[in-house]
């Protein structure tokens, strides 16, 4: 698909992940036609880069939660579970499913076009992609907060290899394995090395395997928590919780790992690092106030508070202390948007009402239940 230069959106959606495809059916049920889904690379491209191990913490299994079919789905009426017949689908299944939500809604998309800028000029918004402006009267943000691995932290970190950067745990090579972070990707690491006999050491300046909550928004999931029980996991990693890596350093073929307790480990093969990323916001992050704890000030209807018609989809929502960071969390504010959209363009929005009918208010947070709360 083409755009004319001269062709003036009311919306743009940036970002073809679960959020901007789950953000882009839900304008199409608000009766917008007028809108475009920019994406840099193709649709569910985060997901489909997971290592080929990895698979979703969240179960997809059928339910009628909210109207989702299951806990990893984006719109209504559909479900991973169905399409891929997975429980936990892996992230090179999901784009599946997501390239086929698109398809079905007809979700108009471009493909490798890459937005380096957003600014508003007057009552429009000019999105720069590179090779040309694109105009519109809204735009979304759902680029995506897991594209960027982290490598600051401590001196040497970028001598580590992001988890991230991993195709397949089957084809490092080595036995003794040191992983710092013990967290989800940790912990994911760990297991997958652990099933193949490797040696692992796992480091964690806290101890998220044994947080008072249950919410995995702040602990470790419960999936993760039961491979972490398995016999070969108990035999093949040992745990370091409260153990801040301070220094990595390589010389004469070696790694030397420091903690701040004044330990120094050794190993041959390269540290694994799995230290989260830095998010998409930083390319945008002019055009937000930012809370007390460094996310994104909005609106009720998840608008920016400092550039109207900016509206934010996805894991950096937060509302009070309403966390939004799972899918099956962030996919409730889809309709708020969308509708807040429609009626800002003069349409009645009348095909969310769906949403409604489901418990998925539309107006404000009060269905925010405890799931929501860290």
């Amino acid at each position: 698909m083409s755009l004319a230069p001269d062709q003036v959106y009311d919306v743009v959606v940036v970002g073809a992940g679960a959020a901007g495809i789950g953000a882009a059916v839900a304008l199409k049920q608000a009766g917008v036609e007028n809108f475009v889904v920019l994406e840099r690379h193709v649709v569910g491209a985060s997901f489909a880069l997971w290592p080929a191990e990895t698979r979703f913490i969240t179960p997809s299994f059928p339910t009628n939660s909210i109207g989702m079919l299951d806990l990893n789905s984006i719109a209504l009426r559909t479900s991973p579970a169905f399409i891929l017949e997975a429980e936990h689908p892996t992230g090179e299944a999901y784009a599946i499913y997501l390239n086929a939500v698109a398809q079905f809604y007809e979700v108009p998309i471009r493909e490798r076009t890459n937005v380096v800028s957003v600014a508003k000029a007057g009552a429009m918004f000019e999105i720069e992609t590179g090779n040309e402006t694109v105009c519109a009267k809204h735009v979304i943000w759902a680029a995506g907060e897991f594209q960027y691995p982290r490598f600051a932290g401590f001196p040497g970190s970028e001598l580590c290899r992001h988890t991230a950067t991993i195709p397949g745990f089957a084809g490092l090579r080595g036995d003794n394995f040191v992983i710092i972070g013990g967290y989800e990707s940790g912990v994911d690491a760990a297991y997958h090395l652990a099933c193949r006999g490797k040696r692992v050491r796992l480091f964690d300046e806290g101890c998220p395997w044994k947080s008072d909550t249950s919410d995995p928004s702040v602990a470790l999931s419960t999936y993760s928590l039961e491979r972490m029980q398995e016999a070969r996991f108990v035999e093949h990693v040992e745990l370091f919780p409260d153990t801040p890596v301070v220094s990595v350093i390589h010389r004469d073929e070696m790694y030397e790992v420091f903690t701040a307790d004044g330990e120094c480990l050794e190993t041959f093969v390269q540290p694994l690092l799995a230290g989260g990323f830095e998010g998409s916001l930083s390319l945008v992050s002019d055009l937000f106030e930012r809370r007390e704890d460094g996310f994104p000030q909005l609106s009720e209807h998840d608008e920016s508070t400092l550039v109207p018609g900016l509206f934010l989809c996805g894991p950096a929502v937060r509302h009070d202390n309403h966390v939004f960071c799972f899918i099956y969390k962030y996919r409730q504010r889809f309709a708020v948007v969308a509708k807040a959209i429609a009626t800002e363009l003069g349409l009645p929005a009348e095909g969310l009402e769906t949403y409604r009918k489901w418990g998925m208010y539309l107006d404000d947070l009060s269905y925010c239940g405890e799931e929501c709360v860290c």
